[in-house]
C-alpha cells in the first residue's frame, strides 16, 4: 500500500472512531417539538391509545426535567456529556413513539 492509501485509511479509520456529535441546544429543542407533534398526530390519528400518550408524555416530561437539572448544575449551560445523554433519552422515547403508533392495541 503507497503512502496515499495508508492516508486515506487512516483519515477513514480516524473517522469512524469519532463518537457521534453531540446535538446542540437547537437541535434538541427541534426534536422535542417534532416529537410532541408525532405524538399530537397520533392521538389525532387514533394511533395512540390515552395510556400510550400519558407514558409517552411522561416519558418527554422526564427528559425536560433531566435537562433543566443539567443546565442548572453548569451554570445554565449543557456539556457535550449532557447533550449525549438527552439525545440517547430522545433516540428511546423517538422509537417508543413509533412503536405505540403502529401496534395493534388500536386497530
Amino acid at each position: 500500500m503507497n503512502w496515499t492509501g495508508r492516508l486515506t485509511a487512516v483519515i477513514l479509520f480516524g473517522a469512524l472512531a469519532l463518537p457521534a456529535v453531540a446535538q446542540s441546544n437547537q437541535e434538541i429543542n427541534a426534536r422535542k417539538e417534532n416529537q410532541q407533534d408525532r405524538i399530537a398526530q397520533g392521538v389525532k390519528s387514533g394511533q395512540l391509545t390515552a395510556g400510550e400518550t400519558s407514558r409517552l408524555e411522561a416519558r418527554e416530561a422526564h427528559i425536560n426535567r433531566q435537562e433543566a437539572r443539567m443546565k442548572a448544575a453548569d451554570g445554565g449551560h449543557l456539556t457535550q456529556a449532557d447533550r449525549t445523554k438527552i439525545n440517547r433519552e430522545q433516540n428511546r422515547t423517538s422509537r417508543a413513539i413509533y412503536r405505540d403508533k403502529h401496534n395493534a392495541a388500536h386497530q
